[in-house]
């Protein structure tokens, strides 16, 4: 049986090289961020090109939903716009929910489905994903302007 003193004296060297090691396992920096959403938007992209050729322009704004990542995940709107978010992952269900703005969450929509809506007001409108926005951070948000 171990004293008190030499359990206390290992949990200190434990903690010590914890402490040491945390820097290994720290965040990834707001550069890396950037180019793995970068990497993944650009094969959302070509992923919504396979499933949808021929997509003529509307004038609806697409924002791609693909491995765990809103594309784009910000964007910039004028009043009366309408977003359609485009499931393009291969097997996982997603939402869009307008949460702070007290707008209910979609149903979840499975690949290759969608769900859209029209921004009526100027303001920013966070949204997230109901079911990957803790776990996965899926976040983003529309800028609606004049």
């Amino acid at each position: 049986m171990q004293s008190r003193s030499s359990q206390t004296a290992a949990f200190l060297i434990i903690g010590a090289a914890a402490l040491a090691a945390a820097p290994a396992f720290a965040d990834i920096t707001d550069d890396e961020k950037a180019a793995k959403r970068a990497k993944v938007c650009a094969q959302a992209d070509e992923r919504y090109a396979e499933l949808f050729p021929g997509t003529k322009d509307d004038g609806t704004v697409i924002v791609k939903l693909y491995k765990y990542h809103f594309c784009p995940g910000d964007l910039t709107v004028k009043t009366g716009t309408t977003v359609r978010w485009v499931n393009v992952d291969k097997r996982t269900s997603h939402s869009v929910w307008l949460k702070e703005s007290k707008i209910n969450e979609s149903e979840r929509f499975f690949p290759e489905e969608q769900w859209e809506f029209s921004f009526q007001a100027s303001g920013n409108y966070p949204y997230l994903c109901g079911p990957h926005w803790e776990n996965e951070g899926m976040l983003g948000s529309v800028t609606v302007t004049e």
